[in-house]
C-alpha cells in the first residue's frame, strides 16, 4: 500500500508541475463548483425575473415568493469506476482496471488537496462498492486503500445497471467521473441521466492491443466476462474489419452521446503515459469555464 500511495503521490505532482507550466498560472480548479444551487425563498421585489417565482409557496396564499439561489463554492466529486471483467485487458500491472484504479487515485489525492468532498462507487454488473463523500487526505488514503483491495463478486458487465445503482446513491448534484472501457450496449439512457442530473466527465479506457489486434490465424478467444471459449479466424479480413468497425463506431457514439448532453469526454490510452493523457482533464475543465 505504501508504495502504492508513493507512485500516485508522485504521478500528482507531474500532473500539477505539468498544469503549472503550460497553463501559465491561469488555472481554475477542475474541483470547484460551477453552477448554482438552491440558497432560499423570499418574497417577490419589483424587478425580479417571474421566472424564479415559486408557485408552490405562493399558492397557500401568504403573497408572492421567489426562490434565490447562490454560487456552488464546494464541489462534490464521485469516482464511479467499471471493475468488471473486460477491465483485465493489458500487460501486467497497465491492465485497465489497474490504470482506473490510479486515475482515481490520483483524482482522490487532487480533490482532498483542494477540500473536496470525494466519494467513489465501484460497478460490474452490480453495485461492487461505495465510499460514502468525504473530504482531507485521510478519507483519500482509505479511500485508495478500499480501491486496491478490492475483488469484484462479479466479472460481468452491465454498464446501464451499474449506473442505476449509482444514480441511487447519489442524491445531490455532483462532478461525475466515469470512467470505463465501454464495451457493452444499451447504456446511452444512463449515461443521458447522469449527464442531466450531474455534472459529468467521461473517461474511456483503451488498450493499444486492442486496436490493433495482431493477426494470429485461427485462435481461441475467452470472453473474461462469460468464460465462453469461441474460435475466430483473426487473420480474416472480414473478421478484422467488424472488429475494427466495432471499436471505432463505439468511440464515436460515446463522443457524440457526450456532445449532445454537454458531458466532457476523455480518451485515455492504457499503453501509454497517461499521466500527460490525465492533463487534458484539467485542460477540458478550463476551456469549459472560460466559454460558459
Amino acid at each position: 500500500m505504501k508504495e502504492i500511495l508513493q507512485k500516485l503521490q508522485k504521478f500528482e505532482l507531474r500532473i500539477r508541475k505539468v498544469i503549472d507550466t503550460q497553463m501559465q498560472g491561469d488555472f481554475h480548479s477542475v474541483f470547484k463548483g460551477t453552477g448554482l444551487e438552491f440558497d432560499e425563498v423570499r418574497a417577490y421585489q419589483y424587478g425580479d425575473d417571474v421566472r424564479t417565482i415559486d408557485w408552490n409557496v405562493s399558492a397557500k396564499g401568504h403573497g408572492t415568493f421567489v426562490k434565490t439561489y447562490k454560487e456552488e463554492k464546494e464541489q462534490s466529486v464521485f469516482l464511479i469506476l467499471d471493475v468488471s471483467g473486460s477491465q483485465n485487458i493489458g500487460p501486467e500491472k497497465q491492465q485497465k482496471i489497474n490504470i482506473g484504479k490510479e486515475i482515481c487515485g490520483i483524482l482522490a489525492l487532487t480533490a482532498a488537496r483542494q477540500t473536496a468532498s470525494i466519494g467513489l462507487v465501484c460497478i460490474s454488473d452490480q453495485r461492487e462498492k461505495f465510499v460514502r463523500p468525504g473530504k482531507g487526505i485521510e478519507h483519500a488514503y482509505s479511500l485508495i486503500k478500499t480501491l486496491f483491495e478490492l475483488k469484484p463478486a462479479s466479472t460481468k458487465t452491465n454498464l446501464a445497471s451499474g449506473i442505476k445503482t449509482a444514480l441511487s446513491v447519489i442524491k445531490r448534484r455532483s462532478m461525475i467521473l466515469l470512467i470505463s472501457d465501454f464495451i457493452d450496449r444499451n447504456y446511452e439512457k444512463e449515461v443521458t441521466m447522469l449527464a442531466r442530473k450531474h455534472d459529468l466527465i467521461v473517461v474511456q479506457l483503451m488498450d493499444q492491443k486492442e486496436q490493433d489486434f495482431p493477426k494470429l490465424g485461427i485462435i481461441p478467444l475467452r470472453d473474461a466476462e462469460s468464460g465462453l471459449v469461441s474460435w475466430v479466424n483473426t487473420s480474416s479480413e472480414g473478421f478484422r474489419e467488424k472488429y475494427l468497425n466495432d471499436l471505432t463506431r463505439n468511440r464515436e457514439n460515446l463522443q457524440l452521446l457526450c456532445r449532445r448532453h454537454k458531458a466532457d469526454y476523455l480518451a485515455i490510452d492504457t499503453s501509454g503515459d497517461y499521466v500527460l493523457q490525465l492533463v487534458n482533464l484539467f485542460k477540458i475543465r478550463k476551456k469549459s469555464r472560460k466559454s460558459a
